[in-house]
């Protein structure tokens, strides 16, 4: 296993690209800019996995599988039920490993934007009432401050059972930055 910091040149120009990170990392933003300038497909896994009423779509793990298979992609790593399988595929892990203070700026930001302007999600799927923060545990802010340090043991562990694939460590919106005018743009 490779770890890179945001410094490092990467092996080789990645082809298969996975971003993993907590909610509100800017895993779906960072996944869609790789995409562009790698010119992957990008395909976004909140948009196969929620359906009407945010209810998970039974096809989610065949559609995952189906584009797993494809020679050019970047997407989340994020779905328990598909993510050994994005791993053992993928070419590239970008961890986006940032303080606490700074996703939940960001989860929170974002997420009243887009309950503010009702802004149309997956299938059909808006934010809920503001109000639904503090009585449902699975709220999007909530889920970000509960589940933000689950994420470096998933991606070590990743790294233990996937020894050559390349894992990059992002801790800050500046590394990122730097990390995309150097290292990546020196492979495109």
């Amino acid at each position: 296993m490779v770890w890179l910091s945001f410094e490092d040149d990467l092996p080789y120009r990645p082809a298969r690209v996975l971003v993993a990170g907590t909610s509100g990392s800017g895993k779906s933003t960072l996944a869609r800019h790789l995409a562009a300038v790698l010119e992957l497909r990008y395909v976004e896994l909140d948009a196969l996995h929620h359906g009407l009423n945010w209810t998970p779509r039974p096809e989610f793990a065949d559609d995952v599988a189906r584009f797993a298979a494809e020679p050019r992609w970047a997407t989340e790593w994020q779905y328990p039920s598909v993510r050994e399988l994005l791993a053992d595929r993928a070419d590239l892990l970008i961890f986006l490993d940032l303080s606490r203070r700074v996703v939940m700026a960001r989860v929170v930001r974002r997420t009243l934007g887009r309950r503010l302007r009702h802004t149309e999600l997956w299938n059909g799927n808006v934010e809920p009432p503001l109000h639904t923060i503090v009585c449902d545990r699975e709220h999007i802010i909530r889920w970000a401050w509960r589940t933000h340090h689950d994420h470096l043991p998933r991606v070590a562990e990743c790294v233990e059972q996937h020894q050559t694939l390349p894992v990059v460590r992002l801790r800050t919106p500046g590394q990122i930055e730097e990390w995309l005018a150097g290292p990546l743009n020196r492979v495109t």
